[in-house]
């Protein structure tokens, strides 16, 4: 059999190291059964060489000028490029594993271009579902979602003869995230250090601050309406501190389906190289002889407020979500940096919100003009 070819844009982040993890296991059991041919990162230089010695793709694409000139020089072999669609091209397979809006060029091109997308970015879904929708339609597109959650609902969602019909309810799970319990009164006190100390995960500064707020969770509630079209009211989180069920769905005659392992990214890493196969290395397995219990507890929405910010985004639709998650990567690096208090950061999300301009779009180009916008409005917010 011919090699599943894969490329990874954002390779030296945390998704995109825990692929190529996926491919080496998946390669020793099986020689030859999936092909690095593309390679994308931002400026990380030595790590993106490292890896390109090791599985020689065809292309490696780097975003950053000054770190392109480096590989350039250092893989003269190799077509180094700046543009995702060099990455795409050779691939079977695109895994995206690009953090933030940057994401969404890899989404569009991967899709445009009839390819499965393994989707690790739920940004580029998030900001741009309305015209990333369309795209899934073309010959050949599959988009597998990646993040633990989707990937649990979409393995849920198999055991369903008609999603639309049938079921009654999809239930993302969280770990409530390194403040699970505080107070507003703790919360005020928060440092970055303790932000991104995740109890069960091992995730970018990014992703974790998010978890932290639960943002993420609630930017997840957008992309599960978006991936599988169930109305908001139909979907609910609930709070699971041992990240053993990685989400659930609920059907119209009360049984529910639940996928669990233990937390362990490499398994729907693999299960979207795999699909509609399942691969051969056993990640997150679970001990049943060690697993004592399983907690659950809805979530602290008063505390936490940005859960219900992205509810109201996305009943908002339009360039609603677009609106929100472009204002929380603005307040998110701003508390990375010390410029804003952690409790702060559903405070300028609420104030970018408040002045949303009810577009909706139709292209690419509104998509990051509205980004833009949302960013100029929280940067002066957060100048201020």
């Amino acid at each position: 059999m011919e090699p599943t070819r894969v490329a990874i844009a954002g390779s030296t982040g945390s998704i995109g190291t825990q692929t190529l993890d996926v491919v080496r296991a998946e390669n020793e059991r099986r020689p030859g059964a999936y092909e690095i041919v593309a390679l994308g990162a931002g400026r990380s230089t030595q790590l993106l060489l490292e890896q390109a010695l090791e599985f020689k793709p065809a292309v490696v694409v780097v975003a950053d000028d000054h770190a392109r000139r480096e590989v350039i020089e250092a893989l003269p072999l190799t077509t180094v490029s700046a543009d995702s669609a060099d990455l795409v091209g050779p691939a079977d397979i695109v895994v995206n594993g690009v953090v933030g809006f940057a994401g969404l060029a890899v989404t569009i091109e991967t899709l445009r271009s009839g390819k499965r997308l393994a989707l690790a970015n739920k940004e580029s879904l998030i900001a741009a579902g309305p015209v990333v929708q369309p795209l899934r339609s073309t010959p050949g597109a599959e988009l597998v979602p990646v993040d633990s959650e989707h990937c649990a609902l979409h393995q849920c969602l198999r055991s369903s003869f008609d999603n639309g019909r049938e079921v009654s309810r999809l239930l993302l799970t969280a770990s409530g995230g390194p403040f699970r319990g505080r107070t507003a009164a703790e919360l005020a006190l928060v440092t970055v250090a303790s932000a991104l100390e995740h109890p069960t995960w091992k995730m970018g500064p990014k992703i974790t601050v998010d978890s932290s707020t639960l943002m993420n969770k609630g930017l997840e509630v957008i992309e599960a309406h978006e991936l599988y079209g169930t109305p908001y009211d139909q979907i609910d989180v609930v709070v699971h501190p041992q990240s053993v069920i990685h989400s659930m769905v609920e059907f119209n005659d009360g049984s529910t389906i639940a996928q669990l392992s233990m937390p362990d990214m490499r398994l729907p890493i693999g299960y979207a190289l795999g699909y509609p196969d399942r691969i051969d290395s056993p990640f997150g397995q679970i001990d049943w002889s060690t697993l004592s219990r399983l907690d659950f507890e809805p979530p602290d929405r008063r505390t936490f407020r940005c859960l219900d910010l992205a509810y109201a985004a996305g009943r908002l639709g339009g360039t609603g979500p677009a609106w929100l998650s472009a204002a929380n990567e603005v307040a998110v690096d701003g508390f990375l940096t010390g410029k804003l208090a952690w409790n702060a950061i559903p405070d300028v999300c609420v104030d970018v919100m408040a002045v949303h301009d009810g577009a909706t779009p139709h292209t690419v180009e509104d998509v990051i003009q509205a980004d833009a916008e949302a960013r100029r409005i929280a940067s002066e917010i957060l100048s201020k």
